[in-house]
C-alpha cells in the first residue's frame, strides 16, 4: 500500500466525538474511538468535508505559510481563479495581482491563463479516437483520488491532462529562467494560492511518477487579509492580467465544461453529487456523454474550505467580474495537431482499493458473507452511536477485527431487555 501524506488532520484536543464528520465523510474514512474521531489515512481523499461540517473546528488543513517562500531568490505567485471571487466590488483583476507583488512576490502567473490553454488542448484531446469516453476531467485531485480508490473501472476515463495549477507552475518557471538566466531552477519558488487542502496533498505527494513543480501551497484564507491591507485602487497599477472569461470561469462548476464547446457534457459539484454521478457512470447510465466535469466542493473551487466568502456570493462576484473581460487571452492555432508533452502525465497513482477486503478472492468472499450475516443482526438505523457511520461499516470493522458488535448500543440494550 502506498503511503500518502495528507493535508487534512484532526486536532484531538478540540474533538468531542460528536459524529458530525462521521456521517458526512464520503469514503467512510472516519471512526469515533475513545471519545474522539480517528481518520483512516488509506481512505481519506482530503476533500475537506469534515472540516466543513465540524462544529468544534477540530478538523483542519495542513498547508504551507507565506514565510516558506523566503528561501527562494525569485518568488512566483500562482493565484487560483477562485481568489478573485473573494473581493467585494472587484472590477479589475490587476488590483489583486499588484497586491501579490506588494506582498513580496517577484512575479505573478495566473492559473486562469493556464486553464485557458488546458481548455484548448482538452478540445483536441476529445477528438482523439483512442480515448475512453465519457472523458473525466483530471482537474480536481479529490475526484482523481476518489476514482482510484473506489471506482477503479473508471480510471481509463480520466483525461491524462495536467491540472492548470501544474501547467501554470511549469510555464512560470520557464518564463523566469528565460528572463533571468542567472538563476537556477532551485532558486525559483512557486507558490499556489489554494481554495482547498487537496491541492496541498497533490503537491506533497506528486501524481504517480509526476513530481509537482509547485513548492508551497498557501490557503486563500491565510493570504486574504494580507492582500486586503495592501490592495489599492491607484491609477499607476501594472497591467498584469493575461486571462479572460474562460479562465476565470474555471472557479465555478460548469466553467471548464462549457468552454469545451461540446453540448454532450455533464458538470456536477459537491462530493455527494460527484459520487452519484460516478455510480451511474459505472453502471453505464451516461452512454452519450463526451465530457464530465466533477468538482468535490459545492459550487466548484469557490466552495473550497480554504476560501473566505460564501460560494454563492463568490460566484455572483465572478459573474460580475467577467463582464469586463475578453473571452480568452490564450489561444492555440487550430492546425497545431499535437498536445505538448508538458501538458500531459503518463500514469495514474496506484492506490489500494478501499472496497478490497483481502488480496485473496476466496478470503474476500468469506469475509463478505460474514459482513452480510452480521449486518443482518444489526438494527439498520445507521445512527453512528457505535462509532462507525453505518451498520454495514460496523459489520465490516467487526469482520476485520477492528471493532466489536457490542459497540451497537441499540442491539446491546435490546439484548439486555430480552434477558430480563
Amino acid at each position: 500500500m502506498n503511503t500518502y501524506e495528507h493535508s487534512v488532520y484532526l486536532d484531538v484536543e478540540k474533538c468531542t466525538g460528536c459524529t458530525a464528520c462521521l456521517k458526512r465523510c464520503p469514503t467512510e474514512a472516519i471512526r469515533v474511538k475513545d471519545g474522539h474521531a480517528v481518520i483512516n489515512e488509506g481512505r481519506c481523499i482530503d476533500c475537506g468535508e469534515c472540516i466543513r461540517v465540524c462544529p468544534h473546528n477540530a478538523k483542519k488543513a495542513k498547508c504551507g505559510a507565506l514565510s516558506m517562500m523566503d528561501k527562494f531568490k525569485w518568488k512566483i505567485a500562482l493565484p487560483a481563479p477562485s481568489l478573485y471571487g473573494q473581493f467585494e466590488n472587484l472590477d479589475d483583476v490587476d488590483y489583486v495581482l499588484n497586491g501579490l507583488l506588494k506582498l513580496g512576490f517577484d512575479d505573478v502567473f495566473e492559473v486562469s491563463a493556464a486553464a485557458e490553454l488546458v481548455t484548448a488542448y482538452t478540445r483536441k484531446y476529445l477528438k482523439t479516437e483512442a480515448i475512453t469516453k465519457p472523458a473525466i476531467s483530471s482537474a480536481c485531485p479529490v475526484v482523481t483520488r476518489l476514482i482510484s480508490l473506489r471506482f477503479r473501472s473508471l480510471m481509463d476515463n480520466i483525461i491524462h491532462m495536467l491540472p492548470p495549477m501544474e501547467v501554470a507552475a511549469d510555464l512560470a518557471r520557464q518564463k523566469a529562467l528565460k528572463e533571468h538566466p542567472e538563476f537556477t531552477d532551485s532558486d525559483i519558488g512557486v507558490c499556489f494560492i489554494s481554495p482547498c487542502p487537496a491541492k496541498a496533498s497533490y503537491v506533497k505527494n506528486g501524481f504517480a511518477d509526476y513530481k509537482s513543480k509547485v513548492d508551497v501551497v498557501v490557503p486563500i484564507s491565510d493570504i486574504y487579509f494580507q492582500l486586503i491591507s495592501v490592495m489599492s485602487h491607484d491609477s499607476d497599477i501594472k497591467s498584469l492580467s493575461n486571462s479572460g472569461i474562460i479562465g476565470i470561469s474555471w472557479a465555478s462548476s460548469g466553467g471548464e465544461a462549457t468552454a469545451i464547446f461540446n453540448e454532450n457534457y455533464l458538470a456536477a459539484d459537491g462530493i455527494e453529487n460527484v459520487i452519484k454521478v460516478l455510480d451511474k457512470l459505472e453502471n453505464g447510465d451516461f452512454p452519450s456523454l463526451e465530457f464530465i466535469e466533477l468538482n468535490a466542493c459545492p459550487g466548484g473551487c469557490v466552495g473550497g474550505v480554504l476560501t473566505i466568502q460564501n460560494p454563492f456570493v463568490a460566484k455572483a462576484r465572478l459573474r460580475s467580474l467577467r463582464r469586463y473581460l475578453p473571452v480568452s487571452e490564450n489561444f492555440i492555432k487550430d492546425e497545431e495537431g499535437y498536445i505538448p508533452d508538458s501538458f500531459l502525465f503518463d500514469n495514474l497513482p496506484n492506490y489500494y482499493p478501499i472496497s478490497r477486503l483481502s488480496d485473496s478472492m476466496a478470503e474476500s468472499m468469506r469475509m463478505l458473507a460474514d459482513i452480510q450475516r452480521i449486518k443482518g443482526n444489526l438494527p439498520g438505523l445507521d445512527c453512528g452511536s457505535c462509532g462507525a457511520p453505518t451498520c454495514r461499516a460496523l459489520a465490516e470493522d467487526v469482520v476485520k477485527g477492528q471493532s466489536s458488535i457490542d459497540k451497537c448500543l441499540i442491539k446491546l440494550c435490546k439484548d439486555l431487555g430480552e434477558k430480563k
